[in-house]
């Protein structure tokens, strides 16, 4: 492939993204708003660039991988930004996860200079972002989605097209909001169990493989046995998926009381010192609660 590439957000998804399209001998530039990540990144090797337009120049496929919808508006938007700065005929790939009308508010403004866009969030962690095994959907013209597929090929497999800009938002939200409850109900589950008298390795040996198990339990849960919530999807991230779900709900006039329960569980654990940490610290909590009184 002779694109160049640009990827805005260095994160630890942008980053590691942007990492396994360079370790397949592809042209990176990067930008990140954190000057201290911009920094620690060219120390590992990264060509960064100090802005976005200084990352767009000259290139041909513009990846966004940022945080929450304000961050989306503001690099695709605002001065000296994507809209502002990509080359007509450029393609921009936008992988966050945000709300679907936040999308299409990006995508009208580059569609009208000529810039083609696909609505591509993803799934799975920086592990995955780094091997080359997310899994992709992609929101868009299906011309725009062939044209992406060798860049999608590297990050993940079996992309699957959900419809116009937006609809991959959408999907995403919802997907997150399966993930985040699932982990939610096991970390419940679980303290309950050993707060009954299981020894907590028997307890996940058994769950592990019956039927109440799910990806993120098997995932995540023995680094909790260890006491490890290194952050592979930090619980403030959780949370803004959850109100994201909770949101649209609202815009479609469909109650969403489980998400909505879910999400004020996540806000508290965030309040409880959570912050930062992985999701599934959210077992550390209901053991914290599960401790006799004093």
């Amino acid at each position: 492939m002779a694109q160049k590439i640009a990827v805005i957000g260095m994160g630890q998804m942008g980053s590691g993204m942007a990492g396994r399209l360079r370790e397949s001998n592809l042209d990176v530039v990067g930008y990140d708003i954190n000057a201290d990540q911009r920094a620690r990144l060219a120390g590992e090797g990264f060509r960064m660039a100090s802005s976005i337009a200084e990352a767009l120049a000259d290139r041909t496929v513009i990846l966004t991988s940022l945080p929450d919808p304000k961050a989306v508006t503001e690099a695709w938007l605002g001065a000296g930004g994507i809209v502002a700065s990509a080359a007509t005929g450029a393609l921009c790939i936008e992988l966050s996860t945000i709300d679907p009308q936040t999308m299409r508010n990006v995508a009208g403004p580059a569609a009208s200079r000529g810039i083609a866009v696909l609505d591509c969030p993803v799934s799975g962690g920086p592990n995955e972002a780094r091997s080359g095994k997310l899994i992709l959907m992609a929101g868009g013209e299906a011309s725009d989605v062939a044209r992406a597929q060798p860049i999608l090929d590297l990050l993940g497999n079996d992309c699957k097209h959900t419809g116009p800009v937006g609809t991959a938002k959408v999907v995403k939200i919802v997907n997150n909001m399966m993930s985040m409850g699932n982990v939610l109900v096991a970390a419940e589950a679980f303290a309950l169990g050993v707060a009954a008298g299981v020894e907590s390795e028997k307890l996940y040996e058994v769950l592990s493989v019956s039927g109440g198990r799910s990806h993120h339990f098997n995932k995540r849960f023995p680094n909790a046995l260890k006491g490890d919530f290194a952050p592979g999807f930090r619980m403030e991230l959780g949370e803004k998926d959850l109100a994201l779900g909770v949101e649209l709900g609202r815009m479609t006039h469909m109650p969403t009381p489980s998400a909505s329960a879910t999400r004020e569980l996540y806000a508290l654990a965030l309040v409880e010192g959570f912050r930062g940490k992985d999701i599934v610290a959210l077992l550390s909590m209901y053991q914290n609660w599960a401790k006799p009184a004093q």
